[in-house]
């Protein structure tokens, strides 16, 4: 009888531990899948920013504007 209880108990040993990497196998699969999408979203996040760093460094300065003539007889102080 006591080799009966023993040997219940190891099957029950046995099958709890193949249960348990069971479940840890698929929590940890969705949890892959999770930081793979994130680091791709992050990849293309610089992606996009190295080009509009580029495209800001590399734009041509503005053509000056002419100077303004600007007369003082033209200004009227006081009376």
């Amino acid at each position: 009888m006591e080799i009966a209880i023993i040997g219940w108990v190891w099957l029950g040993i046995v099958v709890g531990i193949l249960m348990g990497i069971m479940v840890a196998g698929i929590l940890t699969s969705n949890k892959q899948t999770e930081l793979e999408d994130e680091n791709t979203h992050l990849i293309f996040v610089r992606d996009s920013l190295k080009e509009e760093i580029f495209r800001l460094e590399n734009q041509s300065k503005p053509k000056p504007r002419k100077k303004r003539n600007m007369r003082v007889d033209k200004v009227k102080i006081g009376k």
